[in-house]
């Protein structure tokens, strides 16, 4: 088989020599014509040779232009063929048939192009290969992962439907595993299906926290207790694909939970009844009804007062901890105006501050929408404020109680000039037990974002070092009852 050049300049040779053929086959018809006319023919006989002549010339070059129109067409048949079969190979390649070759064994320039083409084939069809390898490998060990985990996986898509689970989520939704829509026949599944939507919607994780937080679930015949966390799930480029919940078994930690506050709430009762002799006894002492005592005696039990003050508070926040946790402190809300519990935390509380030397202000209107709160409540929650603000603060400073009222709530503030708190503390200072002084219970803050939240409100804490703290919640404004009234006619 010729190679592209030999067919093209063969081609084209053929060409050039019916051209040549043609030149000279009509050069020597034209030179017998003018040889006729000084001939001894007659003119008769001489204009007939003629005719048949030019006929001759005539049919000789249709004959000539036909073949070199045959010669042409092959030409470009043998050139252009190869040329075809090469860029369908190439495209073929392009679109992904790494297999495909492109056959060309001459050593022609269409040779070298073939066999950088398919040494290209075969360099991506071996990269391919090692890319698919490569992920299918990252795929297995992701899945063992994941089916390695103890907490229940299960994986959705942005709609809800169910893409992967785990063993431990198998277990947990039982026959309903293998449907996409498992969760929606599931007890507690609608939970998991709000924390997708929350994250899908939100692009954030979801981790509820409190009471909300809980799932309670029910496998065979026991009852476990999940706290649910749902994550966005995106790829490499970014793009959102769904979402990862992780279901961490919380049973083992609720049921110490429930131990440990039923202990608080024992202990606390049973040291309520020593304690409360040990004040008596103790005023009875400092009053004399004992004998006169001396001065450094005096000092001796004022500073056991002061232990037997902190240990009562002490005892008192862990009452209502433990009240709270087993579910026994009941509020009572109720329509309360917020300028009145400002102006009794200040009366409670204004003492204290004038010892101290702090002023107490209140910035509020008294005409602003009455909230729906537990007075006892509230009491407990301003007076841990307050006493943390006047702990803190150094003489000539101010604490600001303020409050104003926003769409459906209205939001309380207490500020202070206190010392600040540092900036690695604020993400725990809710917790139980977090005091820095070593002067409080620890409780504090922990009572008051329980009481808060469950008169379903929300509390916030800023702080700098150096320029105050401020402490705000909030809390629903009672909604107004309507009221018939009979009306008299006439």
């Amino acid at each position: 088989m010729l190679s592209l050049p030999r067919r093209l300049i063969l081609g084209l040779t053929l060409l050039l020599l019916l051209t040549a053929g043609g030149g000279i086959f009509a050069g020597a018809a034209l030179s017998n014509s003018a040889a006729l006319d000084h001939s001894h023919l007659t003119r008769e006989a001489a204009m007939a040779t003629r005719d048949v002549l030019a006929h001759h010339v005539h049919v000789t070059i249709a004959i000539i232009v036909f073949v070199a129109f045959l010669v042409a067409f092959a030409t470009a048949c043998l050139v252009l063929q190869p040329l075809r079969t090469a860029a369908a190979a190439a495209r073929s390649i392009g679109q992904g048939n790494l297999d495909q070759r492109m056959e060309w064994s001459h050593r022609d320039e269409l040779g070298a192009i073939a066999n950088e083409v398919n040494r290209m084939a075969v360099r991506l069809r071996d990269l391919r290969d090692t890319e698919q390898g490569r992920r299918q490998m990252e795929l297995q060990l992701s899945d063992a992962v994941v089916q390695s985990i103890f907490e229940p996986i299960i994986v959705t898509d942005a709609r809800g439907h169910v893409l992967k689970l785990n063993h431990a989520a198998d277990t947990i939704l039982g026959e309903a595993a293998g449907d996409r829509m498992a969760l929606t026949n599931t007890p507690g599944g609608e939970r998991i299906l709000a924390a997708v939507r929350d994250a899908v919607s939100m692009q954030r994780p979801i981790a509820h926290e409190g009471e909300n937080a809980i799932l309670p679930m029910r496998i065979g015949n026991a009852d476990r207790s999940y706290r649910l966390r749902t994550t966005p799930m995106r790829d490499v480029d970014g793009k959102l694909l769904g979402a990862v919940s992780v279901l961490e078994d919380m049973t083992e930690l609720q049921d110490l939970d429930r131990f440990k506050t039923r202990f608080i709430s024992v202990a606390s009762e049973k040291l309520r009844g020593p304690l409360e002799s040990a004040r008596l006894g103790l005023y009875a002492l400092m009053r004399g009804f004992a004998g006169e005592m001396r001065p450094l005696q005096n000092d001796l039990m004022e500073g056991v007062q002061q232990s037997i003050e902190n240990l009562t508070d002490l005892m008192a926040d862990l009452i209502d901890v433990a009240e709270m946790d087993s579910g026994r402190r009941e509020l009572r809300s109720e329509k309360v105006r917020p300028i009145d519990i400002l102006q009794d935390a200040l009366i409670r509380h204004r003492e204290e501050a004038r010892k101290r030397e702090i002023e107490i202000q209140i910035s509020a209107f008294a005409d602003l929408s009455p909230i729906l709160a537990d007075r006892r409540a509230m009491r407990s929650v301003l007076d841990n404020l307050l006493v943390n603000a006047l702990r803190f603060t150094p003489p000539g400073g101010t604490i600001l109680l303020e409050a104003e009222e926003s769409v459906d709530r209205v939001q309380f503030f207490i500020r202070d000039t206190g010392r600040g708190i540092e900036a690695d503390r604020l993400p725990r200072i809710f917790g139980r037990f977090v005091d820095s002084s070593g002067d409080g219970t620890g409780l504090g803050l922990a009572l008051v974002r329980r009481l808060i939240e469950l008169q379903k409100g929300q509390v916030l804490i800023e702080s700098k070092v150096g320029q105050g703290t401020t402490v705000s919640f909030t809390l629903p404004i009672a909604v107004p009852t309507m009221t018939r009234h009979i009306i008299e006619v006439g």
